[in-house]
C-alpha cells in the first residue's frame, strides 16, 4: 500500500487519545484493579487444603466445565493459588476484553462515520487508510498497557504460584485475545454499513465462540480449538505457561487488521460491502407511533440482551444441583451468602444469583433510555419533534419500553434458571417464589432506569455516567460481604434495601419508598428534557 494512504495517522492517533481518553482510563483502571484485588484476596479465600480440594470438586461438574474452560490436575490446584485464580477469572476476564475491543472499534471506526466526522477529517490532507490506522493503533496501545500492567501487577503481588513469567503470561493472553477481537471488529466496520451491525455480528462471534469452547470443553477437545477461546484457555497458565494461544492470537489478528485495511481501501465511504437489507416503502401503523418508533430502534438489543439473560440464567439452574456438595464447606462461598439458619444453601445461592442477575438485566432498560440520548446528538430528534409530536410523548415511550424490558428480563431470567434446574434437583425450585424472588428486584431497577431519566433530562452530557451507579451497585452486591463495606457505603446502592426472598421476608415499606423515588426522579428528567434545549 502507497505511503499516502497513512498521511496523517500521528496526528489521528493524538486525536483519538484525547477523545476517548476517560474511556479508555475507566476501562484500563477497572480491569486492572478488579483482577489484582481479587488476586490478592485469593491467598486468604482458599487458605486451607481442604479449600482447594472443594474447588477441584467443584470443577468435575461439566456445567462448572463449560462455565469457566478445562480444570487443572488436582495437585496443580493444591501446590498453586495461581491455578484456582486462573481457572475462575481468565476466561470471563478474557471476556471483558474482547467487550472492551469492541465497543473501542466500533465506535473508533463504523461509529465515527456513521456520523459524518470520518468525512470531515479526510477533506483534510489526510489518508485514505489514516483514521481506521490510528483507531487500531490505540486499541494496541491500550491492550499493550493493560498486558504489562496486569502481568507486572500480579508479579509484584507475590502470590503462591503467581511467578513473573506466568504472571506476564496472563496478562499477554488477556491483550492478544482482545486485539484479535479488535481486529474482527474492524473487519466487520467494513462489511456493515451500521455501528449497530458491526457491533451485532461482533458480540455475535463471541456468543459463538463462547458456545463452541463451552461444547469442546465438555465433549471433545478438538471442537475448542475452533474458537479463539478455546485457544484462550488452553495457556495452562501458572502451571505449564504455554504461550503458544498468544502467539496464535497475534498472528490471526494481523491477518484479520490486514484484510481489514485492504477493504477499508477499497469500499466507498459510508457504505458497506454487505449492502442493507430494502426496507418497506411505507412505515408501518406502529412504526408510526412514538412506543412503535422507539421499539424499531431499540428491538436487536433488546433480544440479543433477552436471548443472554435467558441462557445466563440457565447456566446458573445447571449446577443447582450440586451446589450442596460442592459449595458446602467453602469458606468463600459463605461470606457471598447471608447467615438464614432453616433454609438450604441453594436458596440462599438462588436469592444473592438474582440480586446480582438483576444488575444484568437493568442494562439493556438503561441502553433502551440513553438510545434517545444518541438519536438527539446525532440531531435525529429534530426531524420527530417538528411534526405533532411533544418531547413528554417521545421520552415517555422510550420511559414507558424501557420498564416493559426491565419486566421481560426477570422473567426471562427466571424461566432460564428454573427450568434448566428441573433435570439436575431432586426438589425443583419453586416457579411462583423464584419468579417473587425476581419480580422484586423491579423497584430498585426502576430506580436506575429512572437516574438515566434524570441525568438525559438535566445534565444530558454526563447521562452515560449512569453506568458508574450501576458498576457501584454490582461492587457492593456481589464484594461488599467480602470487603466488609461500611453500612453506608452499602446504602447508596438501591439494590441493598431489596429482600432477598425467601431468605428474607418482604419489606413492603422499602419496595414503597424505592418505587416512589422512582416516580419522583423520573418527574424531574421529564420537566427538564421537557425545558432543556436539545443537543446537537
Amino acid at each position: 500500500m502507497k505511503k499516502e494512504l497513512f498521511k496523517g495517522t500521528l496526528s489521528l492517533i493524538k486525536f483519538q487519545f484525547r477523545q476517548q481518553r476517560i474511556k479508555l482510563f475507566l476501562w484500563l483502571f477497572g480491569l486492572i484493579l478488579v483482577t489484582l484485588s481479587v488476586a490478592a484476596s485469593y491467598p486468604s479465600i482458599y487458605k486451607t487444603e481442604a479449600d482447594k480440594q472443594g474447588f477441584a470438586l467443584t470443577m468435575d461438574n461439566p456445567a462448572m466445565t463449560a462455565m469457566l474452560g478445562p480444570g487443572y490436575e488436582l495437585e496443580d490446584y493444591l501446590d498453586s493459588v495461581g491455578a484456582i485464580f486462573a481457572q475462575e477469572m481468565l476466561l470471563f476476564t478474557i471476556i471483558a476484553v474482547i467487550i472492551m475491543n469492541i465497543l473501542l472499534v466500533s465506535k473508533s471506526t463504523r461509529s465515527d462515520e456513521e456520523d459524518g466526522r470520518i468525512e470531515l477529517v479526510r477533506s483534510l490532507s489526510i489518508g485514505r487508510l489514516a483514521y481506521v490506522s490510528a483507531a487500531m493503533t490505540v486499541v494496541l496501545t491500550v491492550n499493550f498497557i493493560l498486558t504489562i500492567a496486569i502481568g507486572a501487577g500480579l508479579a509484584l503481588l507475590n502470590v503462591e504460584g503467581m511467578g513473573p513469567e506466568s504472571s506476564f503470561l496472563y496478562g499477554s493472553i488477556l491483550g492478544a485475545t482482545g486485539l484479535m477481537f479488535g481486529g474482527l471488529s474492524m473487519l466487520f466496520a467494513q462489511l456493515s454499513e451500521t455501528s449497530r451491525g458491526t457491533t451485532m455480528f461482533s458480540f455475535g462471534i463471541l456468543i459463538v465462540a463462547y458456545l463452541i469452547r463451552a461444547i469442546g470443553d465438555v465433549s471433545n477437545e478438538t471442537i475448542s480449538f475452533i474458537s479463539p477461546l478455546g485457544w484462550s484457555v488452553r495457556t495452562n497458565v501458572f502451571i505449564e505457561d504455554h504461550w503458544w494461544p498468544v502467539v496464535v492470537n497475534l498472528i490471526t489478528a494481523i491477518a484479520i487488521i490486514l484484510i481489514a485495511l485492504y477493504l477499508q481501501a477499497i469500499r466507498d465511504l459510508g457504505s458497506g460491502l454487505i449492502p442493507a437489507r430494502k426496507g418497506r416503502y411505507d412505515a408501518t401503523r406502529i412504526l408510526q407511533t412514538p412506543l412503535g418508533f422507539a421499539w424499531r430502534l431499540t428491538r436487536t438489543n433488546i433480544i440479543s440482551w433477552g436471548i443472554g439473560i435467558f441462557l445466563l440464567g440457565a447456566s446458573f439452574g445447571a449446577i443447582l444441583g450440586d451446589l450442596e456438595t460442592y459449595y458446602g464447606d467453602m469458606e468463600l462461598i459463605q461470606e457471598f451468602l447471608k447467615d438464614a439458619p432453616g433454609y438450604t444453601m441453594t436458596e440462599q445461592f438462588v436469592a444473592l444469583l438474582l440480586a446480582i442477575m438483576s444488575l444484568f438485566s437493568v442494562v439493556p432498560a438503561v441502553m433502551t433510555v440513553l438510545k434517545l440520548k444518541g438519536e438527539e446528538t446525532k440531531n435525529r430528534t429534530e426531524i420527530l419533534y417538528s411534526r405533532a409530536l411533544s418531547r413528554g410523548e417521545m421520552l415517555g415511550s422510550y420511559a414507558a419500553l424501557s420498564i416493559a424490558v426491565t419486566v421481560l428480563m426477570q422473567i426471562l431470567l427466571v424461566i432460564g434458571l428454573w427450568s434448566a434446574s428441573l433435570s439436575v434437583m431432586e426438589e425443583p425450585l419453586s416457579f411462583s417464589t423464584t419468579l417473587e424472588s425476581a419480580l422484586v428486584y423491579l423497584p430498585a431497577m426502576w430506580a436506575v432506569v429512572g437516574l438515566a431519566i434524570l441525568l438525559l433530562g438535566l445534565v444530558p452530557k454526563v447521562a452515560s455516567f449512569v453506568w458508574l451507579y450501576v458498576v457501584f451497585c454490582f461492587v457492593v452486591l456481589y464484594l461488599g460481604g467480602i470487603l466488609d463495606f461500611p453500612d453506608w457505603v452499602n446504602q447508596l446502592s438501591v439494590f441493598f434495601h431489596i429482600p432477598q426472598i425467601p431468605v428474607e421476608d418482604m419489606d413492603v415499606p422499602s419496595l414503597a419508598v424505592l418505587s416512589g423515588l422512582a416516580v419522583c426522579i423520573v418527574v424531574i428528567g421529564f420537566i427538564g428534557y421537557r425545558k432543556r434545549d436539545l443537543a446537537g
